[in-house]
């Protein structure tokens, strides 16, 4: 009789060891989930032809990452930057989320530098339900097509062609008296998108396309093409073209007896040290409307390229850099503001926010467009000079 007791005592003390060890096991678990990274992916052109723009897109979001980490993380954990290589193409960046979505299964996405790739993401983000901050394609039918245009898991932080395009021809036919131009553009969702909405405010403002080419962009001989603009009755070529191409025109069309003759206006990095060194006399005088250049005066964007530069090497960071470090700051603010990382809780965040970023306030239209001011830089003596900023509201009829 006596062993029963004992062994009644042995079963409870048994059975107390076994839910404690649940219990540890389960707040082990609780911790580990605490502690573990938030995983944000980032897709972009990490090889192929825009592998530059990738390259600083990828440095901006690790930087910022970075800074994120050593003020204490996000919701007390750390943000990991998980990267996915689009090579600017549409497939592959549907294979890139696709990976990230199902594999790493992370429901935060900042992508893509291209905008047609951006475009073939959306209904893929959109059916998984997760979120995609774009920090830098800027063809208008992204948000076109976003927030009540439909895809509700779609946002932009970063302005689009349609409102570059309507401020760099304002400019030029209200401030410099041009009215004829040739166009030379890439030919990409982004190219003829930002031809497109410029061809919109021709009428309106009185001014004439004399001629349109359309380049590869893995072109490099724009002699025929520049000797048929050399010989119209252009004032100036607009232009929306790559980076890496826009030195080369600019070559070539000095090449061509066209340096101080026919200004460049649009956009393709004219701003930059090395695109303005490789041929001055092109560059002065030619017209940029930019999201963003290392120029800009304010304490937020100053201190940026302070930071860039220490943690690469003094290399000067280009807009993509700027951006993708901008939009991993805003999504942490988010999720703080959400309380939490559950993509469909900071979405909901993200549309009512109203983050004071380097370059002013950034609140998103019903549409899931971020309303940012836009740089008219104008090109004096081989520098960079901010004519003004605005930042237009977009109409999105149909045109």
């Amino acid at each position: 009789m006596a062993q029963q007791p004992a062994r009644q005592f042995a079963h409870r003390r048994s059975r107390s060891a076994l839910i404690i060890g649940v219990a540890m096991t389960v707040l082990s678990a609780a911790l580990s989930a605490a502690e573990a990274p938030i995983k944000v992916g980032v897709i972009a052109p990490l090889s192929g032809v825009n592998s530059r723009y990738g390259a600083f897109a990828t440095k901006g979001a690790q930087l910022a990452a970075k800074q994120i980490n050593a003020a204490g993380g996000v919701l007390g954990r750390p943000v990991e930057v998980v990267l996915g290589d689009s090579q600017c193409v549409p497939a592959e960046g549907v294979s890139a989320a696709q990976r990230m979505i199902n594999f790493e299964h992370i429901g935060m996405i900042i992508g893509d530098a291209c905008s047609s790739v951006t475009m073939a993401m959306q209904p893929v983000v959109e059916d998984a339900g997760v979120l995609l901050l774009n920090a830098a394609s800027s063809n208008p039918q992204i948000t076109y097509k976003a927030g009540v245009g439909g895809y509700q898991w779609t946002f932009r932080n970063y302005p689009t062609d349609e409102s570059r395009a309507a401020i760099a021809l304002q400019y030029a036919v209200q401030k410099r008296g041009l009215t004829r131009f040739a166009v030379l553009a890439v030919d990409s969702d982004y190219g003829r998108g930002a031809i497109d909405f410029t061809r919109k405010y021709l009428k309106t403002l009185g001014a004439t396309f004399t001629s349109e080419d359309y380049y590869k962009e893995t072109e490099t001989d724009f002699r025929p093409v520049l000797t048929k603009i050399k010989y119209s009755d252009a004032q100036a070529i607009i232009t929306y073209g790559q980076a890496d191409t826009t030195p080369i025109i600019a070559r070539q069309m000095n090449e061509s007896a066209l340096g101080g003759k026919l200004p460049l206006i649009g956009n393709g990095e004219f701003t930059s040290p090395s695109t303005i060194a490789a041929a001055p006399k092109v560059l002065n005088g030619s017209v940029e409307v930019t999201a963003w250049l290392p120029e800009w005066q304010s304490a937020g964007s100053l201190q940026f390229v302070k930071d860039y530069q220490q943690a690469y090497g003094g290399e000067m960071p280009n807009v993509h850099a700027f951006f993708h470090w901008q939009t991993l700051h805003l999504l942490a603010e988010a999720m703080r503001e959400a309380h939490s990382d559950e993509p469909a809780k900071v979405r909901d965040a993200l549309a009512i926010i109203r983050y004071p970023s380097a370059m002013g306030e950034v609140v998103f239209d019903d549409h899931h467009q971020a309303v940012l001011p836009m740089a008219l830089v104008e090109i004096e003596n081989s520098k960079p000079v901010i004519k003004a900023t605005m930042a237009p509201k977009i109409e999105y009829a149909a045109h």
